[in-house]
């Protein structure tokens, strides 16, 4: 059983009971299989998620429960696909639960073109986006900036690459929050952090981060399919991609103020990654003002990358503008108030999503209103060569992950030990034999995000359908991926 006691609720929800200084429970959606891993990972000090889901329980103020989703792996202090709610008088901000790349997100476009069009010319395609798109580490964009012009896109966000022509109008109700989010201060951040961003506004960055071309293979919900404008084989471009260096700045600069602020305020932190400070603290308020200007950078981000994306497929295929629609952006790192039912209560609170998706039921506020029948479309990132999902929120999810879902599959193995594994060069062979165009900036990245080091998708996203926390929209089989 590990370090860390768990109960089986049912087929798709686990416990860890409240005991000791855990001030909730901790509840992990996840199948046999899925718990069996966990309990192997748990081996190892360095690498146990359910620790993690345990010591985020022990955290001031929180509210019903530590919540892990079924690509829940080990991170920084929160486990990747943590959830976490805090009441706004006793509850804490945690680093932690947003991470260092603030607003780290999808963006999913439909692209009005047959798909035998793609796939005829998915190489040169694929050359035209790699040239196109800025990746790799240290990476420059397109939209060059002052320093001065970063405080803009950190209270701007979508908005200030949509004035420099990047997309069109119509995106902005198409991204969560339109695309900008209140509270930002850029006095709260540092000039070091906004040094090295005022380069990278454009950019995919390394990593996991991406630009796929896809196209619906299997459509799951047909009603919710129609809603979102979804068929058999449309084509979709996504980007997964967030602030770059300014969020990991961000996260750096705030580690020394917020483990000040823990022995200050005299919060009981069961561990050093966990540092936070009380909400209403002037720590606090000036983390969550910076944190708001990573969001907005993170926004403008995929803004300006999927201002490139659309002008070199309008280029490449004689589009006109009215051929592209973004269908949705959602992030999932990030800090939100929100207000969600606790014990029968509406409470508003702040809530921390670290490799969760925001996942908001039909009906809920902030879902576009062309989206309120079905709910705001959570983009689900898959793996090199595997499958990307679109899933919706349900009711029951509302009440029990405060409208939460999965962001991807979660990692199996660390970075360390798949390149211990996997050799680059064999696994962009064996993509491009089984009929995928792969752009990557060096091996070692395809080495590291090889589909073998993480879980499967399908298995993912099932639990959590299993669970009644989000249902299964659309299956989307990759074509084209462009890599740092």
């Amino acid at each position: 059983m590990g370090r860390v006691k768990t109960r089986k609720i049912n087929e798709f929800l686990w416990e860890i009971p409240a005991e000791g200084d855990m001030r909730v429970p901790g509840r992990i959606y996840a199948d046999d299989f899925t718990m069996k891993i966990l309990r192997e990972e748990t081996q190892s000090v360095q690498w146990d998620a359910l620790m993690q889901v345990r010591n985020v329980a022990c955290l001031p103020g929180i509210q019903t429960a530590s919540l892990a989703m079924a690509d829940i792996h080990p991170g920084y202090g929160f486990p990747i696909g943590g959830v976490g709610a805090f009441d706004m008088d006793e509850g804490v901000v945690s680093l932690a639960g947003v991470g260092f790349d603030i607003n780290c997100g999808v963006r999913t476009m439909v692209i009005d073109l047959p798909l035998e069009d793609i796939v005829k010319k998915k190489e040169s395609l694929a050359d035209e986006l790699f040239r196109a798109v800025p990746a790799g580490v240290g990476s420059t964009g397109s939209l060059k900036l002052s320093l001065s012009e970063i405080d803009r896109v950190l209270t701007e966000g979508a908005r200030f690459p949509l004035e420099r022509g990047f997309g069109v109008k119509g995106d902005l109700e198409y991204i969560e929050e339109n695309g900008v989010v209140a509270g930002a201060d850029p006095s709260c951040v540092s000039g070091t952090a906004k040094q090295r961003q005022f380069k990278q506004i454009g950019t995919l960055g390394s990593g996991n981060h991406y630009l796929e071309v896809q196209y619906v293979e299997e459509i799951f919900d047909r009603n919710a399919a129609e809603i979102f404008g979804l068929r058999d084989g449309t084509v979709v471009a996504s980007i997964h991609t967030g602030s770059r260096a300014l969020g990991h700045q961000i996260g750096t600069d705030y580690q020394k103020i917020l483990a000040a602020a823990s022995g200050r305020y005299a919060l009981k932190i069961p561990e050093a990654e966990l540092v936070a400070a009380p909400i209403r603290s002037d720590e606090g308020k000036r983390y969550i003002a910076a944190v708001m200007a990573g969001i907005n950078c993170g926004f403008a981000n995929r803004q300006a990358v999927s201002g490139t994306v659309r002008k070199v497929f309008e280029k490449f295929f004689s589009l006109g503008e009215e051929s592209i629609r973004n269908l949705y952006e959602v992030g999932h790192n990030n800090l939100k108030f929100e207000t969600h039912d606790v014990s029968g209560t509406n409470k508003r609170l702040l809530v921390h999503r670290k490799g969760a998706t925001r996942a908001f039921a039909a009906g809920s506020t902030g879902v576009p209103s062309r989206y309120a029948g079905a709910g705001n479309p959570v983009l689900v990132g898959g793996t090199m060569g595997t499958a990307s999902w679109i899933l919706v929120g349900t009711e029951k999810g509302m009440k029990e992950t405060f409208g939460s879902s999965v962001h991807g599959a979660g990692r199996l193995k660390s970075r360390k030990g798949a390149l211990k594994e996997y050799r680059g060069s064999d696994i962009i062979n064996d993509l491009s034999a089984g009929g995928m165009a792969i752009r990557v900036q060096g091996a070692r990245s395809a080495a590291e995000e090889a589909p073998g080091a993480y879980k499967n998708v399908d298995r993912v996203v099932a639990i959590m359908e299993g669970a009644g926390v989000s249902r299964r929209v659309a299956r989307l089989r990759p074509i084209i991926c462009i890599k740092g």
